[in-house]
C-alpha cells in the first residue's frame, strides 16, 4: 500500500512538471511545432483552450491530457513564451504498409480484412496493443480452422516520414484432425448409432471437402443438441450430459472428443390437463397437442403444442400469449403428467400498417397483398399470409415484418414492414442448347413493374432449329380491387419437325389472346382466356397421309377462335426449391364453334413433395392428357400431345414415343399419360447451395389414340438441375427400362438457356 502511494506520487510530479508552474495569463497566439502529418487545426480542434482564454495550471493538465487521449502522440509538451502558447509534439508513427507472407489457408486480402475489423489499417496511427490484439486476431483465425500449431512472428520495420512497415510471418502448421470420438454412459443405444447423428467425424472420403474432421466449438454443440434432442424425444425425459472433453497430442495433430452422458430413466405420458385462460374451446386446444396419454414423451412433440396453441391464440388476437407445459414426475412409475398453463394476455389489435424500403414500388403495391388489417385484430396466420404475398411479388430481395407494442398503450402494435428493393426491368441477350431444338438464341425485354404500379410488360424472342416464337406480353395483376389479374398476349410461333424424330411438317401461327386469373383463396385460381389464331400449315412429300389428307380437306391457312379455361391449386412451400406441398392444374382448351377447326384438348397434372429428412424430398408427379375433334372435325395433328425427352420420359429422344410413320417418325397422339418419382437432395459438394439440385428417378409415359397402359416405357436415372446466372441447365442420364424396336433412346440429355 505504501509503495502504491509513493508511485502514486511520482506520477502526479511528473504530470505537474509537464503541466509546469507557472501563473495564469491570457493567451495571445497558439503555435504548434513538431507535427508532420497531423494538420494545426486538428490539434486546435482537440484543445480545450483558445487565443484569449485565461490559462492556468488546470488548464494546461487538462490540454495536455486531452491531446495524448486522441491517440496520435506519444509525447505532448507545453511551453509559455511572451504570453504566447507553444504546444510541442511527437506524433506516433503512421502504417505504411502491411504485408501477410506464408498464408495458404487463408488469402492475404481475406486476412487484412479481418485486421481491418480490429483497426490495424495502412495509413492508421501505429499501436503497439493493437498489434497484439491483431497477432491474437490471426491466430484465432487460424485456430478455427483446426491449425493448432501454428505460429505468428511479426516484424516492426522503421521507414522515413515517421512511419513504419509491418510483417506479419506465418507459419501455418498441420491441420488437427479428430482422429476418435467416444460416447461413455450410453446403455439403451450403440455409440455407433448416436455417432450417425454427428456433423463432426473422423477422417473419411468425403472430409477433404466437407472438413467435418476438424474440431469446431460450433459443431460440437450443434452436435450435442442433435445428441440431447434424440433422447429427448424417445422419453429419456432426465437425460443430461455431463462433460465433454476434448484433447490434442503433443504434436498438435490429432483430437481426442470423449462426452460423458447419463441416459436416465425412458418415460411415458400419463396425463394431460389445461389450465389458465382458455378462450378456445378446450377440444380444439386439445387437438393442437401432440403428446398423448400412454406415449412415450417426445420433447418435439411437446414444442410443436405448445407453438400450436400460442400461434392459434394469436390469431384471435393475443399476439404475446404465453403457453409453458410443466411437467410432474413420477420417478417410481416411470410416468410423467403435463399441465398446459395458458396466459393469453390481453387482446391486441393492429393500429398502423407501415411501409418502408420501397422508393420505386408504390405502397398500394404492397398493402393491397395484405391480409392483415390496420384497426383490425392482430392475428399471426395473416401477417404470415402477407409477408409471404408480399415476397411472392418477385420485386423485392428481402422482406421483414415486425410488430412492434405501442408503448402508450397495452392493446396495440404497429406492423412495420421493410422491403429492399431489387431490379425488376431487365435486358437478356443469351444463347443456349437443348437435346431437342439444338442452338437457341434468346432475348427477352421486360418490366415487372412498370413505374412501380406492379404490371408487367415483356417482349421476347426465341428461335431454335424447331421452335421460333416471338411475343409480347402486358399483365396487369390487379385488373380488379379484389385480385383479378388481366393481361394481353401477342404471338408469332413456328414450328419445323423436319429436324425431330416426328413426321415431318411446318406451322406459321399468328395469335393474339386475352387472358384473366381470378383468386379463390389463397392456393387456388381459376384462368381463362379467350383470343384467335390463325395457323399456315406446310405438308412435305415424305409427310404422312394423314397430314396430306388434313391439309387438303382443311386448306393450308385455317382460323380459329381458341377458348381456354383452368384450375390451379399450388400449396407448395417454394417455388425456385419445394420441400413439401403439392401443386394441381386442371385446363381445357377448345376450338370454339365457327372456327375453321373445332377440337379440345383436357389436361391434368398433381406434382406433390414430402420431405424424408432435412437433406432428401420425394416428388411425385402424375399428368394425364386427352384431345379430339367435335362437329365432324378432327384434333389438328399439330395439336397432339407428344412423350419423350428431358422435360417427360428421359432415356428416350425427345417426342419419339407413341406410333410412328413408315418411316419411324412419331405421329404423337390423342391421348398422353405421364408419371415421374423422385428423389431429390443437394449437390454433396454444395449441401447449402439451393440453385444446384440432384436427383434419382423412375420415369413412365405413353402416347398413343388410347389408354393402353401397355405401350408405357419406363426408365431411371441420375438427373441434376442448375439455376445458373445464364439459365437453367438441366442434365439427365437415364437407362430406359423396356425400350422395344422401333424405339429412339438417348441415355445423355441436356437443356441448356433460359
Amino acid at each position: 500500500m505504501k509503495s502504491t502511494k509513493i508511485l502514486l506520487a511520482c506520477f502526479l510530479s511528473l504530470f505537474a512538471v509537464l503541466a509546469l508552474a507557472f501563473d495564469p495569463f491570457v493567451i495571445k497566439d497558439i503555435r504548434v511545432e513538431g507535427i508532420q502529418r497531423t494538420e494545426a487545426g486538428t490539434v486546435f480542434s482537440y484543445m480545450p483552450v483558445k487565443v484569449g482564454d485565461t490559462f492556468d495550471e488546470d488548464k494546461a493538465a487538462s490540454a495536455i491530457k486531452s491531446l495524448y487521449a486522441t491517440g496520435f502522440f506519444k509525447d505532448v509538451r507545453l511551453e509559455v513564451e511572451n504570453d504566447v502558447l507553444i504546444v510541442t509534439l511527437e506524433e506516433r508513427p503512421a502504417i505504411a504498409q502491411i504485408s501477410i507472407s506464408g498464408t495458404k489457408e487463408f488469402n492475404e486480402k481475406e486476412l487484412k480484412e479481418r485486421l481491418k475489423q480490429i483497426g490495424l489499417v495502412e495509413s492508421h496511427v501505429f499501436d503497439k496493443l493493437l498489434l497484439d490484439r491483431a497477432e491474437q486476431e490471426l491466430k484465432r483465425q487460424y485456430l478455427d480452422r483446426a491449425k493448432y500449431s501454428v505460429e505468428i512472428s511479426t516484424t516492426v520495420t522503421p521507414l522515413e516520414r515517421n512511419r513504419v512497415g509491418i510483417a506479419f510471418s506465418v507459419s501455418e502448421g498441420a491441420i488437427a484432425k479428430i482422429r476418435q470420438i467416444n460416447i461413455v454412459g450410453n446403455k439403451v443405444y450403440k455409440e455407433k448409432t448416436l455417432l450417425k447423428m454427428f456433423s463432426l467425424t473422423t477422417p473419411g472420403l468425403l472430409t477433404w471437402y466437407t472438413k467435418n474432421d476438424q474440431y469446431s466449438k460450433q459443431k460440437i454443440a450443434a452436435d450435442l443438441e442433435k445428441l440431447r434432442s434424440y433422447y429427448l424425444d424417445r422419453g429419456y425425459l432426465e437425460f443430461n450430459i455431463d462433460s465433454t472433453q476434448v484433447s490434442i497430442t503433443s504434436d498438435k495433430k490429432d483430437i481426442y472428443v470423449t462426452i460423458n452422458l447419463t441416459e436416465g430413466t425412458k418415460y411415458t405420458v400419463d396425463d394431460i390437463k389445461l389450465a389458465g385462460e382458455l378462450l378456445v374451446p378446450e377440444a380444439e386446444l386439445r387437438s393442437m397437442i401432440k403428446v398423448k396419454n400412454g406415449e412415450t414423451f417426445s420433447r418435439s412433440k411437446l414444442t410443436e403444442s405448445t407453438k400450436l396453441i400460442a400461434d392459434r391464440l394469436s390469431n384471435d388476437g393475443y399476439a404475446f400469449a404465453n403457453v409453458n407445459a410443466v411437467p410432474e414426475l413420477r420417478k417410481k412409475d416411470a410416468k410423467v403428467a403435463f399441465t398446459f398453463f395458458i396466459d393469453a394476455g390481453r387482446r391486441v389489435y393492429v393500429r398502423r400498417i407501415n411501409v418502408t424500403g420501397n422508393d420505386k414500388t408504390r405502397d398500394e403495391v404492397i398493402r393491397r397483398e395484405f391480409r392483415q388489417m390496420e384497426g383490425g385484430w392482430y392475428s399471426g396466420d395473416k401477417i404470415e399470409i402477407s409477408k409471404r404475398r408480399v415476397d411472392k411479388l418477385g420485386y423485392f430481395s428481402d422482406v421483414n415484418i415486425e410488430t412492434p407494442a405501442i408503448s402508450s398503450t397495452t392493446d396495440q402494435v404497429d406492423v412495420n414492414i421493410n422491403v429492399t428493393e431489387k431490379a425488376t426491368g431487365n435486358i437478356l441477350l443469351g444463347a443456349g442448347y437443348s437435346d431437342s431444338d439444338g442452338l437457341l438464341l434468346n432475348g427477352r425485354i421486360s418490366q415487372n413493374n412498370i413505374f412501380g404500379s406492379g404490371n408487367q410488360l415483356s417482349v421476347q424472342f426465341s428461335t431454335g432449329d424447331i421452335n421460333k416464337i416471338y411475343s409480347l406480353s402486358y399483365t396487369n395483376p390487379y385488373y380488379t380491387f379484389d385480385g383479378v389479374s388481366r393481361g394481353f398476349d401477342l404471338y408469332r410461333r413456328e414450328v419445323n419437325s423436319t429436324d425431330l424424330t416426328v413426321t415431318p411438317y411446318q406451322t406459321k401461327a399468328l395469335g393474339g389472346v386475352v387472358r384473366f386469373v381470378v383468386p379463390i383463396n389463397e392456393t387456388d385460381s381459376i384462368n381463362y382466356s379467350l383470343g384467335i389464331d390463325k395457323t399456315d400449315i406446310t405438308a412435305f412429300t415424305d409427310s404422312t397421309q394423314a397430314i396430306r389428307d388434313f391439309v387438303s380437306t382443311f386448306g393450308g391457312s385455317n382460323i380459329t377462335l381458341l377458348g381456354t379455361i383452368g384450375w390451379a391449386r399450388d400449396g407448395r412451400d417454394s417455388g425456385i426449391y419445394p420441400t413439401k406441398g403439392s401443386m394441381q392444374k386442371a385446363s381445357g382448351e377448345i376450338g370454339l364453334p365457327g372456327s375453321d377447326l373445332t377440337y379440345y384438348k383436357l389436361l391434368y397434372e398433381h406434382r406433390w413433395y414430402y420431405p424424408l429428412s432435412d437433406q432428401f424430398t420425394l416428388m411425385l408427379n402424375g399428368e394425364a392428357g386427352l384431345g379430339d375433334g367435335y362437329s365432324k372435325k378432327p384434333l389438328p395433328f399439330y395439336k397432339n400431345f407428344y412423350a419423350g425427352g428431358s422435360t417427360s420420359v428421359r432415356g428416350y429422344e425427345s417426342s419419339s414415343l407413341g406410333p410412328k410413320d413408315s418411316l419411324g417418325n412419331a405421329l404423337g397422339g390423342t391421348k398422353r399419360l405421364l408419371a415421374n418419382a423422385e428423389v431429390l437432395f443437394p449437390l454433396p459438394i454444395l449441401p447449402n447451395d439451393k440453385s444446384v439440385r440432384m436427383s434419382v428417378f423412375l420415369d413412365s409415359g405413353m402416347v398413343n389414340e388410347s389408354f393402353d397402359t401397355s405401350e408405357l416405357r419406363y426408365s431411371s436415372g441420375l438427373a441434376l438441375s442448375w439455376i445458373s446466372p445464364v439459365g437453367p441447365l438441366k442434365i439427365s442420364f437415364a437407362q430406359p427400362l423396356n425400350d422395344k424396336v422401333g424405339d429412339r433412346t438417348q441415355k445423355f440429355q441436356f437443356t441448356f438457356g433460359f
